[in-house]
């Protein structure tokens, strides 16, 4: 079922969180950011199937070639892994846990959730966790 939502509608701290209305805006927030990314994947195939330059006669233009071959398999590697978070995020949005910390199960705030709509973590539980992986780090 979908909730209709206002062009202009933000969520806000004074309805209830994580409302039909807040989850259909994150929804259509997280299914379009998944759009842009499979397309912009599908681009990326589309170069890499043209060869990119890699015939190319001079040197010089060869590796400058294989430089962005190489630059566009890393983002089309991070553009898949973004797209495996969304997907749990709309998992997470169907079960009813989206917007929920999975540490402390507290409400991650609108705000955070507005930058990073694939977030699990409240911003003082990431927090920890990052100091946690600093003090852990074996360097």
């Amino acid at each position: 079922m979908t909730v209709p939502l206002p062009p202009d509608y933000r969520p806000t701290k004074k309805e209830p969180f994580m409302n039909s209305r807040q989850q259909e805006y994150f929804r259509r927030k997280l299914l379009g950011w998944r759009g842009e990314l499979l397309k912009e994947t599908e681009d990326t195939l589309e170069n890499l199937a043209d060869g990119g330059g890699l015939q190319e006669p001079d040197l010089a233009d060869r590796a400058s070639a294989e430089m962005e071959r190489s630059l566009e398999l890393r983002t089309r590697d991070r553009a898949r892994k973004l797209i495996s978070k969304i997907d749990s995020a709309l998992l997470r949005l169907e079960d009813g846990t989206y917007g929920y910390c999975e540490e402390t199960d507290e409400p991650i705030s609108l705000k955070r959730l507005e930058a990073r709509p694939i977030a699990t973590l409240s911003l003082e539980a990431q927090e920890r966790h990052e100091r946690m992986e600093r003090t852990h780090r074996s360097d």
